[in-house]
């Protein structure tokens, strides 16, 4: 599973490095459709389907709206001139991209390894949920009887935004 998400995660990378040069704008968001896409895969690799459907909604709205955006409007980049010789914007990159790895790598030292389970805030839906459900699935019982109103949440703020953008883009269409 580690390799799986290492070989996805490393395509994800490339295909952000193509999105950030990429001169056609629409190449650049097909490619962030990758990363994307990319995302949802990790997650149903990791047995997290209900973030790998709110992402597949949101990513393909996003999609959407940027293609209508694009076709809409100049598909090329304009272009700006960027002075190498001036070493204070590589400089500054590079400062950000190292305090980034230091925060991470102290963000992720305070985690459990890989694989290993902690219980510290399920340990009440583990231990109890089976007898409080009456539910034989302990996935279905935590999600209709304890989570049911934040599930009932995601599903409006799924129906919200996919309405939203088809709203965006018909008014467009009558004009």
């Amino acid at each position: 599973m580690e390799v799986m998400l290492s070989i996805i995660i490393c395509f994800m990378i490339i295909a952000a490095i193509v999105a950030i040069h990429a001169r056609d704008l629409l190449s650049a968001i097909i490619a962030q459709g990758f990363v994307g896409y990319g995302l949802v895969i990790c997650f149903l690799i990791l047995k997290a389907p209900d973030l790998a459907i709110v992402q597949i909604v949101v990513e393909t709205i996003t999609l959407i709206i940027m293609v209508a955006v694009v076709l809409d409007s100049s598909r090329l980049e304009l272009n700006v001139s960027f002075d190498r010789r001036k070493g204070g914007t590589t400089a500054v990159t590079f400062i950000f991209i190292i305090v980034l790895l230091v925060y991470f790598n102290r963000a992720i030292s305070g985690l459990s390894k890989f694989g290993e389970h902690t219980l510290r805030m399920s340990e009440a839906y583990v231990t109890d949920a089976a007898s409080q459900t009456g539910s034989l699935n302990l996935v279905t019982g935590i999600l209709w009887d304890f989570r049911g109103y934040d599930t009932l949440g995601e599903a409006t703020v799924l129906f919200t935004a996919a309405i939203g953008v088809l709203t965006i883009l018909r008014l467009t269409g009558k004009k």
